[in-house]
């Protein structure tokens, strides 16, 4: 790899403009298949196969009406009076016409919604007072019933005496014959009118009982209300056609548009996140701070303009490609709005790291007299290689994002997968190119003339001048004989590079010295640190790690409602009007199902309901139950139930478990909940599930790359404790910003609560292939002197010295670019930011610059013990090109 970089850088060099040609072609692709392919992005995410989605379908199937997306805009009279009847019309106005707009099912007028409730009221009032009247006639009805009953029971006696009387006296019996007929006659129409009159009753006894059921179902309504108490606040809900996860973002940007647009005076309109969260903005002026800030810290490392743009403008080109290459395949696959942008991120990020390597590289062979062209291909093959090996660890960690089997979270990791390897591809094969068309002009004026300097007085080192390339070409500890590319070095040339010679030292500060100064002054030798000094490092460094990361024990997870938009923002001020009007369970309302049993007529499926209606009210936490519709076969019924807090809040979280537990309501009832905090709760419960599959994944990835890397069952160990114990430390600081609300204001976090739900995940993927990154630059500089002959301890001193100034300026451009997403008002995205910029800190800083050195020296030699049969069939991976060097010597001063 090593070889075909070189050969690579070489071309590029010599052939600048062609690469740059063909880069400049690959961007033109890019927006070609850009503005062929970009179809919008979702504002919104899902986990297949969760208990909400179950419900989503059933009632796409049987109540098609119910399964589209919503929201709800808010109408509150400014001067905190009630609304006016001119307000109100002006309001009705507004809905009405947006019935029409696109994908737009309903909008449902508070108002009409208000009187409707009142309309229902006041019929089982009217209903009962028509009963209560019936049952009044019935009584009087009775009593006439009575009245005829009791005379005709007088006269069949008096007939009854007459007929004794004529049959005792012989008498002639039909004139009494023909009143008995009469009297039966009467009798059966009295008997038929009291048969009515029971029918009657028993008809009102039962349209009683049912309106009774129909007054008890109405009466769990009571807590839903759409016009507040004091009749300054009303809330419109727009329904649309398709599932919120379908819903495009035009359709929602022309409903904020109709309602903004159309302003009522007196009347703030606000609306709710479900609309009015949209696709946050890829760049802006944070992010070209945080850029900016990379730039200051690029010119003092590298000093000079011309160097520091370079990996800007390759950083800003890759990032172009893979945004505009990502956004050309959101017409085929669904595609979060946060998916680009975390292509964004990583782009900017190691596509500056990445050029900055090769720069730093070619920069200090440069200032040593090398000659440009060679010394861009030897800097491409030996900084080169261990930039394509650091991609590829990202790429790795990110592409197994995919074994979630969450596809919006497997789109991510893709997403910010490609956006790495373009980086790497940029700066092995544009970065060469550029660097071949300035020259020596990257250098300062000054620089040029110490490189001139070098150039005419060559240093008997090799061009590397790092203590790991002076003694390649001797045998190595690990048995591995270098001979073959050069002739052993004395001893003591060994001992000086093993020592920290005077190239070694002009090496990592960038000068280089002349004879005369070599003859007097050999340079500050690299001695290792005291012990005691690295047990204190090792144990302030792991305890202040492990207090960071206490919040960590507390971390609940989410997904972003109204609170957590900025405080300014339209998302917001509708949450928090809703919930001071309503109350905080109007802005997490739960949908709940019911699967009735075959067979009900109207009756049944009312007896059905109540039995529903009643098991749902009678749960903690629950402050109204609604029936909102039930299917034309009476097999599905919806209720809707407004939990006693917000979507976010623990007891919510817990409502939902306990009513998906609940058994069957009457034993042949089950239901299902969904709603926005449901589906909230199954996507962080899915991503948590996941979350240490994914953990145990990328740390065994990681102990075995770097096993293969160090050739040593220690480091590894050691470089994995500590990316845990950092990352670890990431999520407590994430959770007390973002939950706890520790410098929330600082950071515009208006209202804290669970952690973004796959943050925790991403963190994992990005912070590990980072840290590899820094382990990598740090740690084989050790490895490779030590093999060399340097002492153990002394061997850590001087890897530490050669990289710590390249992984210093990395880390900060990291931690610049991250925090610059810190700005964004979307709090998915400044959340990420923090997470980021929190992880490099911790990882770059605390543990590969502090902990891991120290560790390694308190093991001193046992840290690189490998078992000989572990040695023999591991694969011997040469990421810093020692080989290259040995084979291309940099020819410094020829």
């Amino acid at each position: 790899m090593a070889e075909l970089l070189h050969r690579l850088g070489t071309f590029a060099a010599r052939r600048a403009w062609t690469v740059i040609s063909a880069w400049i072609a690959i961007l033109a692709l890019a927006v070609g298949g850009f503005l062929v392919g970009f179809s919008g992005l979702s504002s919104s995410f899902d986990v297949p196969n969760t208990a909400s989605g179950k419900v989503i379908e059933d009632l796409e199937k049987e109540l098609p009406a119910f399964s589209g997306g919503s929201g709800t805009i808010v109408f509150h009279a400014t001067d905190g009076n009630a609304l006016t009847d001119a307000q109100r019309a002006a309001i009705t106005d507004v809905i009405t016409t947006a019935r029409s707009l696109p994908d737009v099912s309903d909008v449902i007028d508070p108002f009409d919604t208000a009187a409707q409730l009142a309309d229902q009221q006041k019929q089982i009032d009217d209903g009962r007072a028509q009963i209560e009247a019936g049952r009044a006639q019935a009584g009087s009805g009775q009593q006439q019933l009575d009245a005829g009953s009791a005379q005709l029971a007088a006269g069949q006696a008096q007939l009854d005496a007459a007929r004794a009387q004529a049959v005792a006296a012989g008498a002639d019996t039909a004139a009494l014959d023909a009143q008995q007929q009469q009297l039966d006659a009467q009798r059966a129409q009295l008997e038929e009118q009291q048969a009515q009159l029971t029918a009657g009753l028993t008809t009102l006894d039962q349209e009683s009982a049912k309106l009774e059921k129909g007054a008890e179902l109405l009466g769990y309504t009571d807590g839903i209300r759409v016009v507040s108490g004091d009749g300054a606040t009303a809330i419109a809900n727009v329904q649309f056609t398709v599932p919120r996860l379908e819903l495009p973002q035009e359709a929602k940007d022309a409903v904020i548009a109709h309602f903004t647009e159309t302003p009522i005076d007196g009347v703030e309109v606000a609306i709710s996140t479900d609309i009015a969260q949209g696709i946050p903005e890829i760049l802006g002026v944070g992010e070209a701070l945080g850029v900016a800030l990379a730039a200051v810290v690029l010119i003092v490392v590298l000093g000079s303009l011309l160097a520091a743009a370079f990996p800007i403008v390759t950083a800003l080109v890759g990032v172009a490609i893979g945004a505009l290459s990502t956004l050309a395949f959101s017409g085929v696959v669904q595609m979060a709005s946060v998916t680009p942008i975390l292509g964004v991120m990583l782009g900017l990020a190691v596509g500056i790291d990445y050029a900055l390597f090769i720069l730093y590289r070619h920069r200090k062979q440069l200032l040593q007299g090398a000659d440009v062209r060679e010394s861009i291909g030897l800097a491409n093959g030996t900084a080169g290689n261990a930039v394509v090996f650091a991609g590829t660890t990202v790429v790795v960690a990110l592409l197994a994002l995919n074994i979630t089997g969450i596809p919006f979270l497997g789109l991510m990791g893709t997403v910010g997968a490609v956006s790495v390897l373009i980086a790497v591809l940029i700066a092995i094969s544009l970065i060469p190119a550029l660097l071949g068309l300035a020259g020596t002009r990257i250098l300062s004026r000054r620089a040029r003339e110490r490189a001139a300097a070098a150039a005419a007085h060559p240093v008997a080192a090799p061009a590397a001048a790092s203590a790991p390339a002076a003694a390649a070409a001797a045998p190595s500890r690990s048995g591995q004989a270098g001979a073959s590319d050069g002739p052993p070095l004395t001893r003591r040339a060994l001992r000086e590079a093993a020592t920290g010679s005077v190239a070694t030292v002009a090496a990592d500060t960038g000068s280089t010295p002349t004879t005369s100064s070599r003859r007097a002054h050999r340079g500050p030798a690299v001695t290792p640190m005291p012990t005691w000094r690295a047990a204190l490092t090792v144990l302030v460094a792991t305890v202040a790690l492990l207090v960071v990361a206490i919040p960590a024990l507390s971390m609940r997870l989410g997904l972003p409602d109204g609170g957590s938009e900025a405080a300014d923002s339209t998302a917001y001020r509708a949450f928090t009007l809703t919930e001071q009007a309503f109350g905080a369970g109007v802005n997490g309302p739960l949908l709940v199902t019911a699967a009735l049993p075959e067979g009900l007529d109207d009756d049944g499926a009312l007896d059905a309901r109540l039995a529903v209606a009643r098991e749902l009210a009678a749960q903690d936490d629950v402050v109204t139950v609604a029936p909102v519709a039930i299917s034309d076969d009476n097999r599905l019924a919806a209720f809707q139930v407004l939990p006693a807090e917000g979507p976010n809040s623990d007891s919510t979280t817990e409502l939902v478990r306990t009513l998906r537990t609940l058994p069957p309501v009457d034993g042949d009832i089950p239901l299902g909940v969904a709603g926005q905090a449901a589906i909230n709760i199954d996507i962080s419960e899915g991503l948590a599930d996941v979350l240490p599959l994914y953990l145990l994944v990328v740390v065994g990835l990681s102990f075995l790359i770097m096993l293969m890397v160090f050739r040593s069952l220690l480091v590894p160990l050691l470089a994995t404790a500590g990316f845990v114990l950092s990352l670890f430390a990431t999520y407590g600081a994430v959770t007390a910003v973002f939950q706890w609300g520790w410098f929330a204001s600082v950071l515009g976090v208006s209202n804290p609560g669970p952690i973004l739900s796959f943050l925790p995940v991403i963190l994992v993927g990005i912070l590990f292939g980072l840290a590899m990154d820094y382990q990598l630059f740090l740690t084989t500089g050790m490895r490779e002197a030590w093999a060399h002959g340097a002492a153990p301890r002394l061997a850590v001193a001087q890897g530490f010295r050669a990289g710590r100034t390249v992984v210093t300026a990395a880390a900060l451009i990291m931690i610049a670019v991250f925090s610059g997403f810190i700005s964004s008002e979307a709090v998915i995205i400044k959340s990420m930011g923090v997470g980021l910029a929190l992880g490099v800190l911790f990882d770059a800083f605390v543990v590969r610059m502090l902990l891991v050195p120290a560790l390694m020296h308190l093991l001193g030699g046992a840290a690189w013990w490998l078992p000989t049969w572990l040695d023999r069939i591991i694969p011997n991976v040469d990421v810093e090109g020692s080989a290259l060097e040995r084979r291309h010597p940099s020819h410094v001063g020829v």
